[in-house]
């Protein structure tokens, strides 16, 4: 079974996950990675779940364009949503909490001055 690390906060989480999880879907229903990943819509809208990719990401399938969309560069970072990912190797992420994280935007998109 994978094993999930988050690191969040300063702290370290970990748990196991049957293969083929979705971390949101089970912090939805109250099982590990609750209440330690922070989501929002579950469906790549909102990017509350950006999450830094530490290591497993090989494992990882190729971002979707949903990923595409919200993370633009950040994705050359090693960010990634939870919501879009179907874990089934062991994988280690950070997530910043949500007061520290910089809300992402879309690809394409600009704020005025």
């Amino acid at each position: 079974m994978p094993l999930i690390k988050i690191h969040k906060n300063g702290e370290v989480f970990e748990g196991e996950v049957q293969p083929n999880t979705n971390l949101v879907v089970r912090a939805g229903i109250r099982q590990f990675p609750y209440p330690h990943l922070s989501y929002g819509c579950g469906m790549g809208k909102c990017a509350k779940c950006m999450c830094k990719v530490i290591s497993g990401g090989e494992a990882l399938p190729e971002p979707n364009w949903k990923e595409k969309k919200m993370l633009g560069t950040r994705l050359e970072q090693g960010y990634r949503l939870a919501c879009q990912l179907w874990v089934e190797e062991d994988l280690e992420l950070a997530q910043e909490s949500a007061t520290a994280a910089a809300s992402p935007k879309p690809a394409g998109s600009t704020t005025a001055p």
